[in-house]
């Protein structure tokens, strides 16, 4: 049974950080692309990054751009995001998603409906 399982949330003052972890199983070939997306009230869903896990080419959204870094552990089929200078509008539940793409098309998935595979979410809050 395919599961994505996410981690790492909690609530933190402005400028704190946070690791988000995401552990990816139960699938008969492995996705190669691996997303992040936030969701906060009242708010669409977005993308926040991607990670091509045949390499290490990486996409960010203009908003966290310098701010968050997405990384993995392929050994223990895990991503992470982790979240520094955190801002309150970085305040939403966080999913990790999976796909399959080739390199540039991972980078260039930021929809919801790009993504196959959804984990159930992980609340980030931030307070100012």
């Amino acid at each position: 049974q395919v599961q994505l399982v996410e981690s790492g949330g909690g609530s933190v003052q402005a400028g704190g950080s946070l690791r988000l972890s995401c552990a990816y199983f139960g699938f008969t070939y492995s996705p190669n692309c691996m997303g992040w997306f936030r969701q906060a009230p009242g708010k669409e869903r977005e993308g926040v990054a991607n990670i091509y896990t045949g390499g290490d080419s990486t996409y960010y959204a203009d908003s966290v751009k310098g701010r968050f870094t997405i990384s993995q552990d392929n050994a223990k089929s895990t991503v992470y995001l982790q979240m520094n200078s955190l801002k309150p509008e970085d305040t939403a539940m966080y999913y990790c998603a999976a796909a399959w793409a080739t390199v540039s098309g991972c980078l260039r998935l930021n929809r919801q409906r790009d993504f196959t595979y959804w984990g159930q979410g992980t609340q980030v809050t931030v307070s100012s």
